[in-house]
């Protein structure tokens, strides 16, 4: 595997590493969407995450990473039966983060028949697709605007169910596959279906820095890596520890961050004045505060963890108007500087 750019060593993009360490912090917000011009780091620092995150407890030879603490309802049918038998085996493994390239066959992705097995053996054996694999980890699709529409459907219903169901070929298949979806792309090349867009939870917009002292930086620090990268990670070792125990704490720490009467009043308040559709911005504003407070070790949710999150959290879920030429970034912070008064 090649090395990956350090995370800490990324700069001019705080928002989106932002919204990555709240993603990592609380899976439940429902993934990260990044979209912005070319060359801006989106890949870099999503794949940059997967030497961030920690280890994780799996079911030892099980092919879906399922967790041996997790019910009876978590786990995979292979799992379930060695259950029956005794205790489950377990291990530790990374956190997965896979790609999922535009061109994938519906096969690649959801599973399909082993047709080694089927033809040397003749045994009807399913052989796990990339859903499978990122179980319990993260689904990153880069250029996610130009995805096919039948892949979209088929990851729109494994979204929204946490399970993977597959029945073709006299197989019938069921496994968890719960995962963050992580998306990547460029606005200019084609807008992204709105069924899938509201399935992010956070979705942040990239920009070129335009200060020359930013933009040396980014490339004095891309042309020292390229040149040597295992000394340029080394350097960032520590950095980047540092990073990955502040994921840590704040995992252990978020059951007990609070979100006061308040904090939950102001985040209605702030769906109600920007007109958004349903509950899910309001629900994952609150996730995404409370997520945000445990990475910054505070045990309760306030206004400041609220505006800090709420354009990430809001700018992709308000309704176009016809009267308001303003992009949704303006909009989000224009109300929250009328209703916080800043």
């Amino acid at each position: 595997m090649p090395l990956a750019f350090p995370f800490s060593a990324i700069v001019a993009q705080d928002e989106m590493k932002l919204a990555i360490l709240i993603a990592a912090t609380d899976q439940s917000i429902g993934g990260v969407l990044a979209f912005g011009d070319r060359g801006t780091g989106k890949s870099t620092a999503i794949r940059a995450l997967a030497a961030l995150l920690p280890a994780m407890r799996v079911v030892d030879r099980c092919q879906y990473n399922c967790d041996p603490e997790a019910p009876d309802s978590g786990l995979c049918e292979q799992c379930l039966e060695r259950k029956a038998t005794g205790k489950l085996k377990a291990r530790k493994a990374q956190v997965p983060v896979v790609d999922l390239p535009l061109g994938a066959t519906e096969d690649r992705v959801i599973g399909a028949l082993d047709l080694e097995k089927a033809l040397t053996r003749g045994e009807k054996a399913f052989e796990p697709g990339l859903l499978a694999r990122a179980h319990r980890g993260f689904l990153y699709i880069d250029e996610v605007n130009l995805l096919e529409d039948h892949l979209v459907d088929a990851l729109l219903d494994v979204a929204a169910s946490g399970e993977n169901v597959v029945e073709r070929e006299g197989l019938s298949v069921r496994h968890p596959a719960k995962f963050v979806l992580v998306g990547s792309g460029n606005p200019e090349e084609g807008e992204l279906r709105p069924q899938l867009l509201d399935r992010f939870g956070l979705s942040v917009e990239i920009s070129t820095p335009q200060d020359l002292k930013s933009r040396m930086k980014v490339v004095r620090l891309r042309d020292e890596f390229e040149r040597d990268p295992p000394a340029f990670v080394e350097k960032y070792k520590r950095k980047d520890g540092k990073v990955r125990r502040q994921i840590l704490n704040a995992k252990e720490r978020l059951p007990d961050v609070e979100v006061p009467d308040a904090a939950l009043e102001r985040a209605s308040e702030l769906c109600m004045k920007l007109g958004t559709d349903g509950l899910r911005g309001e629900l994952t504003l609150i996730r995404a505060a409370r997520a945000f407070a445990a990475l910054e070790g505070d045990d309760s949710v306030t206004d400041e963890h609220l505006k800090r999150v709420a354009p990430p959290a809001l700018r992709h879920r308000l309704r176009r108007n016809v009267l308001d030429d303003a992009g949704s970034t303006t909009r989000v912070e224009r109300a929250i500087e009328e209703l916080f008064g800043e």
